[in-house]
């Protein structure tokens, strides 16, 4: 069906297809200008790596509980709330006197950008027309995307070219104009009094050190697991078992521990995670096969990582497309798939190839990506309870930030243990490539448990219907 959007519903789209750059542009240019800021700051590196954590903890802690809030008080307040947030950080971060204070500006930044980011994903659900869902969830994809190709490169111009603020400062102008779009064209979805439960604030303070303790182990000592790391890990997991007593118990929820008998949510959460934490091994692994093995400039190396993103950026919105006319499970299935062959490439190719070897399936993976995402976030969106769609649409991006984080650990020790090096940096062509062929292998191995997922719930779903399909007509 080929629905035509009306022009408020087209400025409703370039209003969210904003808020979902500015979070992610944001997360790579702030790491493309860490050595900067550690000589204007005279600080370590370890000091300033802050900067880029202190925004992703709090996007990873909080990103569910925001999305919840805005069920409970209104979407459209909290968002426009977020937006103001994230401009006013954006315009401390580029003030900052001292390291300290553009941290904590940095927290607040991750704060506003964790509501863009939960409720972007909800506002589809209320905004677009149901038969072009895919296609508005490529067009956000590619936007993510773009955010994340953008960042190095618009952060070392800005930086060389002007000053350091400026990488932070850029989202001022943005956030007013996305501020402006947003309170004149995203519709007002008034609540029912009867509606309105209280907010779960044990429930979240709980998720909100289980998930902080989690980044924290995943992310301290670059991948090397130490006491403190294993402290973190049992916290988390203790946090978890502590968070679903005081779940199931509670009268308003944070989260109804009864969505995971959905099992497409379940799955759907599932493969999002498994597929991000595959995504994490091009970055984790790729600058050094690229320079330790292949012998590239860092300028070359940068421009063959863009490679995958840019990739994604041309391939998100006929993604979302192909997912309307043929269907999202279907489509999710297929991306799988074609992420699975071209991560099992990679693992052979540029052995035999080299940098050809090693782009032509990255390009398969990355445009298999784009496809699975716009699938796979169209299936959690479409069928959902409309006062669910905050906090649906905050775990999906929990998931994604999880798979991301623990990406960074796991592929990055899996790939330090097949090179059975030390010092990555010194270690020898050959070791690098092994390691190469290891983690991809795994990866591998990660996208075909997706793809088993994929498939059994396919199967399950025949004889099980979801339960949050069922939607009463006036909602």
């Amino acid at each position: 069906m080929n629905m035509q959007l009306t022009s408020s519903t087209r400025w409703v789209l370039v209003s969210l297809s904003l808020s979902m750059l500015m979070p992610s542009l944001e997360t790579s240019i702030a790491n493309a200008g860490l050595p900067t800021l550690a000589q204007a700051f005279q600080a370590n590196f370890q000091d300033v790596q802050w900067i880029v954590l202190a925004y992703l903890l709090v996007i990873t802690t909080l990103i569910v509980s925001v999305g919840r809030l805005g069920d409970i008080i209104g979407r459209r307040r909290l968002f426009l709330g977020g937006i103001l947030l994230f401009t006013a950080a954006s315009l401390l971060c580029g003030l900052a006197p001292s390291l300290g204070f553009l941290i904590a500006a940095r927290a607040a930044q991750g704060l506003g950008a964790a509501i863009m980011m939960a409720l972007t994903l909800a506002f589809v659900g209320e905004t677009i027309p149901k038969e072009r869902t895919g296609s508005a969830m490529g067009l956000l994809g590619t936007m993510s995307a773009v955010g994340t190709t953008l960042g190095p490169s618009l952060g070392g111009l800005l930086i060389t070219g002007i000053h350091w603020r400026t990488i932070f400062l850029i989202n001022v102008p943005l956030g007013i104009l996305n501020f402006i779009l947003v309170r004149r064209h995203l519709p007002v979805y008034r609540k029912k009094t009867a509606e309105r439960v209280g907010f779960d604030l044990l429930g979240t303070l709980l998720l909100a050190l289980t998930l902080g303790a989690y980044a924290l182990a995943m992310t301290m000592g670059r991948g090397q697991f130490g006491r403190i790391n294993i402290a973190l890990l049992l916290g988390a997991l203790t946090g978890c078992v502590v968070f679903v007593l005081v779940e199931s118990k509670t009268t308003s929820p944070l989260i109804r521990i009864t969505m995971f008998r959905d099992l497409m949510l379940s799955a759907s959460l599932a493969m999002s995670m498994l597929v991000s934490t595959v995504m994490m091994a091009t970055l984790v692994v790729g600058p050094f096969y690229l320079s330790l093995t292949l012998g590239l400039q860092a300028a070359w190396v940068g421009i063959v990582l863009s490679a995958g993103p840019f990739v994604a950026a041309l391939t998100g919105v006929p993604a979302g497309r192909i997912v309307d006319r043929f269907g999202a499970r279907r489509m999710t299935t297929i991306g799988l798939m074609g992420m699975a062959s071209g991560a099992l490439a990679i693992s052979m190719f540029p052995a035999k190839f080299g940098i050809v070897g090693y782009i032509s399936p990255m390009v398969v993976v990355t445009a298999s990506y784009a496809l699975f995402q716009a699938a796979n976030n169209t299936v959690i969106m479409t069928g959902i309870r409309p006062e669910q769609r905050g906090v649906i649409a905050g775990m999906l991006s929990l998931s994604r930030n999880l798979g991301l984080i623990t990406g960074a650990s796991v592929m990055g020790a899996v790939f330090a243990a097949a090179t059975a090096t030390s010092d990555i940096t010194t270690a020898h062509p050959e070791a690098v490539a092994s390691g190469m062929r290891m983690t991809f292998g795994v990866a591998t191995a990660l996208i075909m448990v997706a793809l088993a997922i994929a498939l059994v719930s396919g199967i399950l779903l025949q004889s099980f219907p979801r339960p949050f399909e069922t939607v009463k007509p006036n909602e």
